[in-house]
């Protein structure tokens, strides 16, 4: 595939993706595309053979690539879609490249709660798609509309109603990209949303393995919710409590484990290949089955073809 559409940002072949994620795994893609605004990515994929795959990457912080790499072009969105702006009435508006932390402390200097961003690893764009949340919000709680461009080059504007959030999923449009979304947060003094995300970050230190090369939650809750954060917050189905009861943390496949620290955080703890880590979730999966007849869900999207060993 070598003939591609002209780009004003920047379109590399055969681009390797593991520097990329967070897990620091993964083949190369067929081609990385860093489009330089919204006009560049709706002139490229309008011009893009239909039957090109094309996938949307983020920061990689929810990702596995797996090591034989990923067929197509992969959207890296970077500088052009990373705008955050306050407007009036309690709305925020980010650009899909914007860090979920940031867009969290923009607003509380402004007087405006959208907190529960503050510890969610990733970016905007993947925060809408995976309905991300924690502490007992949702960005279903918040998210007013969010502008796609769809895999013909259309510009759609598409209000929260119509993306079907739910936990851990939405029903955007198949192959639109998310390029902003429009937030409404409610009002509240600055010093005490930033002690309120202060709390969160120590709890989360405190609790999860946030200096490790993870990929964050790696299995859904079966509850069908994060958790609360509140003192009565009920763990009967919570992936970590399920793996743990299944013996399963600490396990380990190659340069892969189960941390010791959070059980439902799946680590590169040195020298691990996608396949590791994907085998060794794979392995939990079937011991918390067999423990407790539940299938673990996965949150964190394995992406890409293995390596085919002969």
């Amino acid at each position: 595939m070598t003939d591609m559409p002209s780009v004003r940002g920047t379109l590399t072949a055969d681009r390797p993706l593991g520097d990329l994620t967070w897990m620091r795994v993964g083949g190369p893609a067929d081609w990385l595309f860093q489009p330089a605004d919204h006009d560049d990515l709706a002139d490229f994929l309008s011009a893009l053979p239909a039957d090109v795959p094309v996938f949307t990457m983020g920061v990689g912080s929810n990702l596995i690539v797996r090591d034989g790499g990923m067929r197509g072009v992969v959207i890296r969105m970077g500088r052009g879609f990373n705008g955050i702006t306050i407007e009036e009435g309690g709305v925020v508006r980010a650009g899909a490249a914007a860090l979920d932390s940031f867009v969290a402390r923009k607003a509380a200097d402004a007087g405006l709660d959208l907190t529960f961003l503050r510890t969610i690893p990733g970016t905007i764009g993947g925060a809408v798609a995976m309905n991300a949340g924690c502490y007992g919000q949702y960005v279903a709680d918040r998210l007013i509309e969010v502008t796609v461009i769809t895999r013909m080059g259309e510009r759609q504007v598409i209000a929260a109603k119509g993306l079907g959030l739910a936990y851990r999923q939405s029903a955007l449009p198949d192959g639109a990209v998310v390029v902003e979304a429009v937030f409404n947060a409610p009002a509240a003094a600055p010093e005490d949303l930033h002690a309120t995300m202060d709390a969160q970050l120590k709890k989360r230190d405190e609790t999860q393995p946030s200096k490790d090369r993870t990929a964050g939650s790696t299995f859904r809750n079966p509850a069908g919710f994060s958790s609360t954060g509140k003192a009565d917050d009920v763990h009967d189905l919570k992936a970590w409590k399920l793996i743990d009861d299944a013996g399963m943390r600490g396990a380990t496949l190659g340069g892969a484990i189960m941390n010791p620290k959070h059980a439902n955080f799946l680590t590169n703890a040195g020298g691990a290949s996608a396949a590791d880590l994907e085998g060794l979730g794979e392995r939990v999966r079937k011991a918390v089955y067999d423990a407790s007849g539940i299938t673990l869900e996965w949150e964190i999207k394995r992406v890409g073809e293995p390596i085919v060993t002969s």
